[in-house]
């Protein structure tokens, strides 16, 4: 099985910056890994997504310009570098790791592709 571990979430204010990280850990080895995102009220929405074997990224667009996700091979961690941030980029952030189809250009942001799910960090943003 598979553990996922976020931390670095926490209370920001607008404009500032955080790194989440989520270090994976068991049997399963990753062929990508991603962030989602989830506000109060709202439904859990892709945020970004990184191949684990070719190393390309996908991000929606509400983020794309402000947040970067990369990856330390050898810690099994993947890491969300969030700048410029908005009140709304407020919500539980979850990491996730799919392991179903090994592919380089494997991306997918529909949260059913994924098969294992950290507890979540919470990023607050503060206007």
């Amino acid at each position: 099985q598979v553990q996922l571990v976020e931390s670095g979430g926490r209370l920001v204010q607008a404009g500032g910056s955080l790194r989440l990280s989520c270090a994976a850990s068991g049997t399963v080895s990753p062929y990508v890994m991603a962030w989602f995102r989830q506000a109060p009220g709202e439904e859990r929405e892709f945020v970004a997504a990184l191949n684990w074997i070719g190393g390309g990224t996908s991000y929606a667009d509400s983020v794309k310009g402000r947040f970067t996700v990369t990856r330390d091979i050898a810690l099994n961690t993947v890491y969300l570098q969030m700048n410029s941030l908005k009140p709304e980029d407020t919500a539980v952030y979850y990491c996730a790791l799919g392991h179903r189809y090994y592919s380089r250009t494997y991306l997918p942001k529909d949260q059913d592709e994924y098969d294992y799910w950290g507890q979540g960090t919470q990023v607050t943003v503060s206007s």
